[in-house]
């Protein structure tokens, strides 16, 4: 009797530890309760996020809509291990939240930390996991404290799925980026995407800019205010709840300026997308890369 004791709980064991392991992480949080007004919630926001030791590098209104805003963030912890991820590992190191009027009243939501790093570090963030947990979870208490508690939404994926995402067989990859521009030197990229984002060519708004002394990295955050191609037409079709997701990247690395694939990144961001409703913005990732590449042009 006693024999067949211990494999029954060595059984039980390895079968909870499966279960743990395929535990699904969800693309976005909820904050229950939340009350106030744009202006209130928007300091309410920024405040927690102070408090919590995070840092508000931008904010912006997608669409140029005044009852919409996506404030982003970031954390120096994380920025120094995101920038150990050579594969456009500082992308990672930006968090955002977003305000947006529901009916009669504005709720609030986030990307849930833990399902972008595991999208963007994939395998490699078992190197620096419980760090970045501890992270995520800062993020989740410091807005969670603006309501009642949180609620998952918008899809949600097994952490070895994020890790090598794709919306399906054959599409790009974390690892296929666009390539935008090469130029002569980090410098020299930097002064050119600046220049072109202060004119704000193609209607496009500067959210926030990353940069990442001493590593020759930066990261923009770039509005997409073009009423018939950017995020007025696209959102309107997939989804205003996720807003969080945006602004679209650039992120310069050394010489090169590159962007995540947008089959991959509107996908990544919107999990539950029907293939009828991802054929609607077909023309949206080129879209999106045509106004990328025309602020990183000389």
């Amino acid at each position: 009797m006693q024999s067949n004791v211990k494999p029954f709980f060595l059984l039980l064991f390895f079968f909870s530890a499966s279960l743990l392991f395929a535990a699904k992480i969800p693309a976005y949080y909820k904050v229950n309760g939340t009350s106030g007004s744009m202006s209130e919630l928007t300091s309410k926001v920024k405040n927690a996020l102070s408090t919590g030791s995070f840092k508000v590098i931008g904010e912006y209104n997608p669409t140029g809509n005044a009852e919409m805003k996506v404030i982003a963030f970031t954390h120096s912890g994380l920025t120094n291990i995101a920038v150990q991820f050579k594969d456009r590992g500082a992308l990672g190191s930006i968090l955002k939240a977003a305000i947006r009027k529901n009916g009669s009243s504005y709720e609030v939501s986030f990307v849930n930390p833990e399902y972008m790093f595991n999208a963007y570090f994939q395998e490699a963030i078992s190197d620096k996991k419980s760090s970045l947990l501890a992270i995520n979870e800062q993020v989740k208490a410091a807005l969670k404290g603006l309501g009642t508690g949180l609620t998952a939404f918008g899809g949600e994926l097994e952490a070895d799925k994020l890790q090598e995402y794709q919306y399906m067989w054959g599409m790009p990859e974390f690892t296929d980026p666009v390539k935008l521009n090469e130029y002569s030197s980090f410098e020299d990229g930097l002064k050119i995407i600046r220049k072109k984002l202060e004119a704000k060519t193609g209607n496009t708004v500067l959210v926030y800019e990353h940069y990442i002394p001493g590593s020759k990295v930066a990261v923009f955050g770039v509005g997409l205010l073009d009423s018939k191609e950017g995020e007025d037409h696209f959102l309107s079709i997939i989804g205003e709840g996720h807003i969080a997701a945006m602004p679209y990247e650039i992120i310069l690395q050394d010489k090169k300026a590159t962007m995540l694939h947008g089959r991959f990144r509107f996908a990544l961001y919107w999990p539950e997308l029907t293939m009828g409703t991802f054929t609607k913005i077909m023309s949206t990732p080129g879209d999106v890369e045509d106004f990328l590449k025309a602020l990183t042009k000389e």
